[in-house]
C-alpha cells in the first residue's frame, strides 16, 4: 500500500432547509386570468351567463356615467344661455322704456324731418251714451 491521502470528508455546511415555495393566491389567479386557463375550469364555465350579466352592467354603468357628464355639460350650458338671454332681455327693454318717452319720440320725429309734430292741444275724452232697446219690467 502505498501512501495515501487520507480524504478528510468535507463538512457539509448545515443548509436550512427549504420550505416549499407557496405561490401567492393572487399571483395564481391572476397567472390563471393571463394564460387563460380559467377559461376551462368547470365553475367558470358554469357561471358564464353571470360573469356576462356583470360585464353588462359594468358597460351600463360606464355609460350612464359619461350620459350623465354629458347632461351636466348640457345644463350648464343652457344655464349659461338663459343668462345671456335675460340680461340681453333686460338691455332691450331698458331701451324701449327710454325710446317711447314722449320726449324722445318727438325728438325722433323732428329729426325725421316727416311733419308730423306733437299736439299742443290736450286731448278730449269721448263719451258713448248707450241706449238699451230692451223694454224694462218692473
Amino acid at each position: 500500500m502505498g501512501n495515501k491521502f487520507k480524504e478528510q470528508p468535507k463538512a457539509e455546511e448545515p443548509v436550512a432547509p427549504r420550505k416549499p415555495v407557496k405561490e401567492n393566491k393572487m399571483v395564481k389567479s391572476v397567472a390563471s386570468v393571463v394564460s387563460g386557463n380559467f377559461l376551462s375550469k368547470e365553475t367558470t364555465l358554469k357561471n358564464l351567463p353571470f360573469i356576462f350579466f356583470l360585464s353588462f352592467l359594468a358597460i351600463c354603468y360606464i355609460a350612464n356615467g359619461y350620459y350623465a357628464d354629458d347632461q351636466v355639460r348640457k345644463v350648464n350650458k343652457l344655464t349659461n344661455d338663459i343668462k345671456e338671454l335675460r340680461t340681453q332681455y333686460i338691455v332691450v327693454k331698458d331701451s324701449l322704456v327710454v325710446k317711447s318717452k314722449q320726449t324722445e319720440i318727438a325728438k325722433a320725429l323732428a329729426l325725421q324731418q316727416t311733419g308730423i309734430k306733437e299736439s299742443v292741444v290736450p286731448p278730449k275724452k269721448i263719451v258713448v251714451k248707450t241706449v238699451s232697446t230692451t223694454p224694462q219690467q218692473d
